[in-house]
């Protein structure tokens, strides 16, 4: 798989929130650097609290945070939208996860 070098886009709308640079591949997750565009000052105290509530295994709370970012945000790969997705941004870094089809929720 060639993701190493892609570069993939956080948007809100048409507004770009941030690129991701593509360094590392471990399927089913890509790694890289995240770029900021000015945007994404507005929406990073969501990513902050996202991470900080997964890290202390608080996972109903963690899901109820990330439903904002998801439900506001939209990560486009090289290709195109992705449907669904699962990132996290800290320290320069992202690591994500993504599908064609929406994840399946049992």
């Amino acid at each position: 798989m060639g993701f190493e070098g892609e570069v993939w886009r956080l948007m809100r709308l048409e507004e770009l929130i941030g690129e991701i640079v593509i360094d590392e591949a471990d399927f089913p997750w890509l790694n890289g650097q995240f770029v900021p565009a000015p945007a994404f000052g507005e929406v990073k105290p969501w990513f902050d609290e996202s991470l900080a509530l997964m890290d202390a295994e608080e996972y109903e709370g963690f899901d109820d945070s990330y439903d904002r970012i998801a439900s506001t945000l939209s990560l486009v790969a090289p290709s195109g939208p992705v449907a669904e997705f699962l990132l996290h941004i800290s320290d320069g870094r992202a690591w994500f996860r993504w599908s064609d089809e929406p994840f399946d929720v049992t």
